[in-house]
């Protein structure tokens, strides 16, 4: 994985944590939690590469789009 790459699945991961514990959920194991934070990078590049945004604000805006559990 490169260093960009890690860092964009670094961040998800700390929204992702932070999103469960908002939503009074149980913060996933960190193997899962990357797993996931890794999907939502790959989102996340490919609405960049479609409409030119900011990944960084495109992660904030699909975590926080995620539906509570």
């Amino acid at each position: 994985m490169g260093f960009i790459r890690n860092q964009q699945v670094q961040l998800a991961m700390r929204l992702l944590s932070w999103k469960y514990q908002r939503d009074g959920n149980p913060v996933p194991a960190p193997d899962q939690l990357r797993v996931q934070a890794g999907m939502v990078v790959d989102e996340a590049v490919r609405i960049a590469k479609h409409r030119g945004q900011n990944i960084a604000a495109i992660l904030k805006d699909v975590i926080g789009d995620l539906p509570r559990r």
